[in-house]
């Protein structure tokens, strides 16, 4: 890697703001609670935090259905706040990136206002306005149409009926858009990652979906079409690439984009000669079975299509899934630590992971989520990965003075920061090892990914830049493997006491059990 941005490089860490730290006790975290916890992250050895949406808003879908892009919920605090989180932030050589909501905004925009107002109104077109419905189904179950009772029409919403699709085929909102982002730019943030990027432009024809010949009735009612008319259009790429010409008319930031898509569409949104997303979030390992040979396979084929010159980037858990201790067992989150902090290219660690946070048990009356209250009972409910961050072993865990928004994790009082930082065998302390390594090694951000092999339960593969090699074993199972690497060191392993042994060229892994080894030549 030669001059490298500083995103190439990085761990970034997504903090979801109402379960990070309350500083004010009302049982919601906020831009303070932020603030106070900043040497955490810096400890950690992070070098990013991307922080879910924080924009004045009705709560409807908790910051993701925006009443003022351009503003402060109070829940969090203030724009001062909000510039005194940034100025901290840049003084610890941290980067912050905002998460950037362009799909839909809240019912309670001035925009959303004017526009269902009449329609006659010139904010008409902004939103999508129907005589008659689609059969377009909502994400979070339903008809995707709402009835206005004052206009006569129907206007489309991809997820709850309070987040009305805007109309990005409309330039005058896409001006607007962009002059959000040219707001937070001016005032220092270092890039966005955007919701739901797939979806931004619907088929200007409204064409009907077709049904889904594999939908399950257990399944979310948004599954039981095939979305091709209104998600993933040829068009969203001009808009993307629209995007990323602005982000680039500053230096040295960045454009993420969600994306839920087959591989082969995925990597569309690179955008033609690169100019698109710098990083299209790759959900593969948050996906995939937890054995060897599916890993293997999703690492392989990713890098094999990843467009020439592209960026890799891996992702393991975020607000919307299961937690990966949660998904693959505790004993085996330590090895997904170890795999994720090896491979190449930008990663992203959602909050929590690092000390092996699992999902908490909600019961019917804490159901906060408005897609489980919706769906209940079939897995759409998202509480359970955003519990409050435990950071010791009191009642509550040292997030709020007050009642927290969400239940406390049942294991708190062993899963928690204070515990785990002075436990050396603890996870925390296996992260700050790995993402230590990360930078006394660049081989493990841009360094070249060998070949993945599996043996049983073990997945092996090497870093290397030409003249260093590491070996990179881990056990996906719980029963001890006899595994062949080439005579080398330690560098590090999920089991620190085994930092710095020297192996010959063969050694004994326990279940769950990964190293990796700086091979001798």
């Amino acid at each position: 890697m030669h001059n490298p941005a500083w995103w190439q490089s990085a761990v970034i860490y997504e903090v979801y703001p109402r379960s990070f730290q309350d500083s004010n006790g009302d049982g919601i975290g906020d831009l303070d609670g932020i603030i106070q916890r900043l040497d955490y992250l810096v400890r950690l050895g992070v070098d990013a935090i991307w922080v879910a949406p924080i924009y004045r808003s009705p709560m409807a879908d908790f910051g993701y259905d925006v009443a003022d892009y351009c503003s402060i919920d109070p829940i969090f605090g203030t724009m001062e706040d909000f510039d005194r989180l940034l100025e901290e932030t840049h003084r610890r050589n941290l980067r912050l990136i905002l998460d950037f909501v362009p799909n839909h905004s809240s019912d309670q925009h001035p925009w959303f206002l004017e526009s269902r107002s009449s329609r006659e109104n010139p904010k008409r077109d902004w939103y999508l306005w129907r005589d008659e419905p689609n059969n377009w189904r909502s994400n979070f179950g339903g008809s995707g149409w709402e009835w206005d009772e004052r206009t006569n029409q129907y206007y489309y919403h991809s997820f709850l009926k309070e987040q009305p699709d805007l109309n990005w085929r409309n330039p005058d909102v896409r001006a607007a858009m962009f002059d959000v982002l040219r707001f937070w730019l001016d005032k220092g943030v270092d890039g966005f990652r955007v919701d739901v990027m797939w979806l931004i432009i619907k088929d200007d024809q409204y064409r009907d979906n077709p049904p889904n010949p594999e939908f399950s009735p257990t399944q979310s009612s948004g599954n039981s079409l095939l979305t091709i008319y209104n998600s993933n259009r040829p068009e969203v790429h001009e808009v993307v690439a629209e995007m990323r010409s602005l982000i680039d008319s500053y230096p040295e930031r960045v454009l993420i984009g969600e994306i839920y898509l087959p591989l082969k569409d995925l990597m569309t949104y690179y955008g033609l000669d690169l100019n698109g997303a710098n990083l299209p979030f790759n959900f593969l390992l948050l996906q995939c079975p937890w054995n060897t040979q599916a890993i293997a396979k999703v690492v392989s084929e990713y890098m094999k299509v990843l467009p020439h010159g592209a960026w890799p980037n891996w992702v393991l858990g975020n607000h919307d899934n299961a937690r990966i201790a949660t998904r693959v067992g505790r004993s085996q989150s330590v090895i997904a630590a170890m795999l994720l902090l090896t491979l190449p290219g930008t990663l992203t660690i959602y909050y929590g992971e690092e000390i092996g946070m699992t999902n908490a048990l909600i019961r019917a009356e804490d159901v906060q989520d408005p897609a489980e209250k919706r769906q209940p009972g079939i897995g759409m409910g998202r509480d359970p990965e955003r519990t409050p961050l435990t950071w010791d072993s009191s009642e509550k865990a040292g997030f709020t003075q007050g009642r927290p928004w969400l239940p406390i994790g049942a294991d708190h009082q062993t899963v928690n920061v204070e515990v785990e930082e002075s436990d050396e065998a603890s996870i925390l302390n296996l992260y700050r090892r790995l993402i230590a390594l990360r930078r006394a090694y660049p081989m493990l951000v841009g360094g070249q990914l060998g070949v993945l092999t599996t043996l049983g339960d073990l997945l092996c593969y090497e870093r290397s830049d030409g003249s260093q090699r590491l070996v990179v074993l881990l056990n996906l199972g719980q029963s001890p493997i006899h595994a062949e690497t080439g005579a080398g060191i330690i560098l590090t392993g999920t089991d620190s006491r085994r930092d710095s042994e020297q192996v010959g060229n063969f050694i004994e892994l326990r279940g769950s059990e990964g190293v990796i080894v700086e091979v001798i030549s």
